[in-house]
C-alpha cells in the first residue's frame, strides 16, 4: 500500500524586484482558491525570508536597511539563523500534508554572501540539514531590468552592481542543485520574469501544478 503524500515545499528565488513576493502571493492564492472550491487539495502557509519579525529578524532589518553594521560572516550567520528558527515549523507543517511556500530561502543566503567574497563552501555549510525544497523556481530576469522596478535601491543589496554579482552566483547554485537533485534538494526550474506577470504567474503554476496535492517520500535535508 502506498505511503500518504506530504505537503510539498516550493521556494521562490530571484535578484530583487524579479517578482518574487509577487509571485508568491499569487501562487498561494490559488493554490488556496483550489482548497475553498472544494478539490482535493491540501492547506497552504506562505513564508518569507529573511523572516523581520523575530528577534534576529530585527537585527537583519536594521542591517538591511543600513541603520546597523555587521561583519559579512555574522551577518551570513544571521540569515541562516533566522532560517533555522524556522525549520522544525517547515518540517512539522510538511509532516502534516501542507504545502509551505517560501519567499527566498537558503539559495538566497548563499548567492548574496559569496558574492561579497565569502568563500561557497563555507557559505553552504550553515545551511546544510534545513529542510530542502521540493521545488525551486529561479525568477530569471536581468540586473538591468530589475533596476528600472518600482522601490529598486531602498535596501542595502539594490546596486544593480551587486545583483549582477549575486545572478553569477545564483547560476553556480542552480548547476548545483541539479547536480545533486537526486539526493534531495529537488528541482531547479527557471522561469522568465521578464513576461508579464500574468504569463510568469502561468509559468509558475505549470511548474507546480504537479506538486500541487503533495508528494511522496520523506523530508531531505539540504546539501546532505
Amino acid at each position: 500500500m502506498a505511503s500518504s503524500k506530504r505537503g510539498a515545499f516550493i521556494v521562490i528565488e530571484g535578484l530583487d524586484k524579479s517578482g518574487k513576493t509577487t509571485q508568491a502571493s499569487i501562487l498561494h492564492d490559488r493554490l488556496q482558491d483550489q482548497r475553498d472550491a472544494g478539490a482535493t487539495a491540501p492547506k497552504v502557509v506562505k513564508l518569507h525570508f529573511p523572516d523581520r519579525t523575530t528577534a534576529i529578524g530585527k537585527m537583519i532589518e536594521a542591517y538591511l536597511h543600513s541603520e546597523s553594521e555587521l561583519d559579512d560572516r555574522a551577518i551570513h550567520l544571521l540569515f541562516s539563523a533566522n532560517r533555522w528558527e524556522l525549520a522544525s515549523t517547515i518540517s512539522a507543517h510538511l509532516a502534516q500534508g501542507t504545502t509551505v511556500l517560501a519567499d527566498r530561502y537558503s539559495f538566497s543566503g548563499i548567492a548574496y554572501s559569496v558574492r561579497k567574497g565569502l568563500p561557497y563552501e563555507w557559505c553552504r555549510a550553515p545551511e546544510v540539514g534545513l529542510p530542502a525544497p521540493d521545488l525551486t523556481l529561479f525568477l530569471n530576469i536581468s540586473p538591468e531590468v530589475a533596476a528600472t522596478r518600482g522601490g529598486y535601491g531602498l535596501e542595502r543589496y539594490e546596486k544593480e552592481e551587486v545583483q549582477k554579482g549575486v545572478r553569477q552566483v545564483f547560476d553556480q547554485i542552480g548547476r548545483a542543485v541539479q547536480e545533486h537533485g537526486e539526493k534531495g534538494e529537488g528541482k531547479w526550474v527557471e522561469i522568465d520574469a521578464g513576461k508579464t506577470k500574468e504569463e510568469v504567474a502561468e509559468d509558475v503554476w505549470n511548474a507546480v501544478e504537479p506538486l500541487a496535492s503533495g508528494v511522496q517520500g520523506s523530508i531531505s535535508g539540504l546539501w546532505e
